[in-house]
Parts: structure tokens; sequence; C-alpha cells
């Protein structure tokens, strides 16, 4: 059975226009992946922003192609990031970010797998970004990565998504069952337009 935590719909509307890509996270080693991500993130910022702007009557709140450009790269990569750095790479389960085109919004959904005694901590994690008010918690973690050499894990990317683009994120957590049990988590991030 899924865990749903923060603002996860299981009941998307049908999208006519997506766009879905897979990566397999040990064809490379993850230093190496970094470039990819950032290529994969543009090319679905390349491809959504030629459906902007939109026609006078929308209630689109991102009209232009240089901001929907901005933010789908942005988020796209962060998700592609945090997917990679996060990923159990001995589950060699596939990552996938998909984005869907909606008349009101865009939808962002990530997936991978996670070490299942990760799961926890990511979990509290997550509790207190929903408990918080999300601009506190950007400055607060932005005082302590000057404080601290290693930020890996600081979550400024989920929280510049919900400050500066005031996204809604929302995260499903399964197990599936291959030749062993692996937790897998799906991140979706919600963007109006």
């Amino acid at each position: 059975m899924a865990q749903i935590l923060g603002d996860f719909s299981e009941h998307l509307p049908v999208s006519k226009e997506y766009m879905t890509i897979v990566l397999s996270p040990s064809s490379a080693p993850l230093k190496q992946r970094w470039h990819n991500n950032g290529l994969s993130a543009d090319f679905m910022a390349d491809y959504f922003a030629t459906f902007f702007p939109r026609s006078q009557d929308s209630v689109s709140k991102i009209n232009s192609k240089v901001e929907v450009k901005s933010a789908v790269s942005f988020i796209a990569n962060e998700l592609l990031e945090n997917a990679m750095k996060f990923n159990d790479s001995a589950a060699e389960y596939p990552i996938s970010i998909t984005l869907q085109l909606h008349a009101d919004c865009l939808i962002f959904l990530a997936s991978n797998s996670i070490k299942a005694e990760a799961v926890e901590h990511f979990q509290a994690f997550i509790q207190e970004l929903m408990s918080e008010d999300p601009g506190e918690l950007l400055i607060r973690q932005l005082e302590k990565n000057a404080e601290m050499d290693d930020s890996n894990g600081s979550g400024l990317g989920l929280l510049t998504m919900m400050n500066d683009y005031l996204a809604k994120i929302g995260w499903r957590f399964e197990t599936v069952q291959a030749e062993s049990e692996i937790a897998i988590v799906t991140t979706m991030v919600y963007l109006m337009m």
C-alpha cells in the first residue's frame, strides 16, 4: 500500500501532452550524470515552452516562453538531481521524470528507488516542510549551509520551488516487488500556469 505525504494526487486528469524520460542510474557514474540531468531538463523546458504564451483568456499565471522555460528547467533539473543523488543504486530501478501539460498547470512526476533505511529520515524532512513556513525554512537552511561544508541533502531545491515558483509538492512512497522488495518514492510538483 502506498503512503502519501503533501500535495500528491493519485487521480490526475488525463493529459494529452506529456513527456517521460527514463534513465538508467547504473549506466554511468553519478558525476557524469549531472550534465545529462541538465540536458534532459533543458530539453523538457524547450519543448514545453513552445505551448506558451497562451491565449488572452487563459487563467495562466506564467504565460511567457522565458518564464515557462526557466521554471521547467529549474524544477526538472532539481527533481532529476535529487532522484540521482538519493537513488538506491543496488536496486537497479530506473529513474523517471514525466511532465504533463494541463489547462491550468504543469505537473512533474519523478520516481526513483530509495534505500529502505532512508525512508523514515526523508519522511521526517517532508513533515517539517509541510508544517513550517517555506520562506522561514529557506532562510534557515541557507544560514545552515553557509556554516557547513557539506550541503548534500539540504532541501534547498524543494524550498526554492515552493518559494519562488509557488509550487505544491507531494510524495508517494510504495514498496514494489522485484527480485527483492524495493522502496520507491515519486515526487509530484504541481505548478500553476
